[in-house]
């Protein structure tokens, strides 16, 4: 299956209201496809990756982004683009923010999925995508991704497990997928919805690009057996109305009656 066609699997079935996209880390030797943008090169400035990410499902563009186009230092050192000094290290960017002291901080540093060696960050929407994708990235609202997770468990069944901590996102949709080569629900982090502009009622969902075939199956499979995006509303019920709606009603039978006798 091609990017493009799970590109169109994905806006037939889910419908997001961004592009469905797709992401790869590029090794040695690996260059970004003609008309790809940086953001440092091309744009004059350095951007968060949930920026990058943003800018792709949002403008269409497809975006590569190494250490150099990185402004985020929490990205920079996931992304092992900077080693992460002694501050750093010692949970200064968590303590006060995300924990009350510093053993809670560590144990926040210590949950960011991190990779040993860096790699250029290429993300573009699956429809015009040129280059072949690791990771498939949708965001939507709830009701979306819940129908994304229905598709990825219709052939085996079973649930998906994911971790959240209200950080890094980036690098739980990017190298925690990679790593565990499992779907993802991921909750949008604070700074992906201040720099990356991420609104409240979006959510996002991953998953391996080797996945892509049965995914595609899952969401015509689910589609056929009634879980559906939009989710359809139950109408087929008599509705209760106010007290004098009913009077005007039981007038009519009265008269309906009197008419038949």
């Amino acid at each position: 299956m091609t990017p493009a066609e799970l590109g169109e699997a994905i806006e037939r079935y889910v419908r997001p209201e961004t592009f469905p996209l797709g992401i790869r880390v590029l090794a040695d030797g690996e260059t970004p496809p003609e008309r790809t943008r940086r953001p440092r090169a091309d744009l004059g400035i350095q951007v968060s990756v949930c920026q990058g990410v943003s800018m792709a499902r949002r403008y269409g563009w497809t975006i590569a982004m190494s250490g150099e186009d990185l402004s985020c230092p929490i990205a920079s050192v996931a992304f092992a683009f900077r080693k992460a000094p002694p501050y750093y290290a010692e949970g200064s960017l968590a303590e006060g923010m995300y924990a009350k002291d510093r053993p809670g901080a560590l144990r926040t540093e210590a949950v960011v999925p991190r990779v040993d060696v860096p790699g250029t960050v290429l993300v573009g929407p699956l429809r015009g995508a040129r280059f072949v994708p690791e990771v498939v990235c949708v965001y939507g609202n709830s009701a979306q991704v819940m129908r994304m997770v229905a598709a990825a468990l219709f052939e085996t069944g079973g649930s998906i497990t994911s971790e959240f901590n209200a950080r890094a996102d980036c690098a739980e949709i990017v190298s925690r997928t990679r790593q565990t080569g499992r779907p993802q629900v991921i909750l949008p982090c604070y700074g992906d919805r201040v720099f990356g502009q991420t609104q409240d009622h979006e959510m996002a969902f991953t998953l391996p690009y080797s996945d892509a075939e049965s995914f595609a199956r899952g969401l015509e499979g689910t589609h056929r057996g009634g879980v559906r995006y939009p989710v359809p509303h139950y109408l087929r019920y008599t509705a209760d109305y106010p007290s004098t709606y009913e009077t005007v009603k039981a007038i009519w039978r009265e008269e309906d009656e009197r008419s038949d006798g």
